[in-house]
């Protein structure tokens, strides 16, 4: 009974889509690393301010793209002269508000447009 099951057609099906498997593996590892690009230096921040938060004189920053989300917030408060106890709500796209941990390039890579971040604060919640 053993012999019949080990020359079945669903068994050799099996030991077939591995063998296709590992080759369908060996073909994209190239795309893969060829997309492995290193992240660039420095990315475009554009602070725009909603509600009745006061507006930055210079609203345009360059900022290295290995920095967190945090570093982006704690540099902020230092622009507008607020202390961590005032309320600060930052937004990316007026959309969302990311994980302090979350690093600029993910950002602008994933949320980016035309390789800028653009960061909407407020003084109140503006979006949910």
């Amino acid at each position: 009974m053993s012999e019949q099951v080990s020359n079945s057609p669903a068994r050799s099906a099996r030991s077939g889509s591995t063998a296709t498997g590992s080759t369908a593996a060996a073909s994209t590892t190239p795309a893969l690393t060829a997309n492995n690009n290193e992240p660039p230096k420095k990315v475009v921040v554009r602070f725009r301010s909603t509600g009745n938060a006061p507006i930055l004189k210079k609203s345009v920053y360059k900022i290295s793209s290995a920095q967190r989300f945090h570093t982006l917030i704690i540099f902020l408060r230092k622009e507008l002269g607020y202390k961590a106890s005032e309320p600060l709500f930052v937004y990316v796209n007026s959309a969302f508000s990311p994980a302090p941990d979350e690093t600029v390039y993910n950002l602008v890579r994933c949320f980016g447009l035309d390789s800028q971040l653009t960061i909407n604060y407020a003084t109140t919640p503006a979006w949910g």
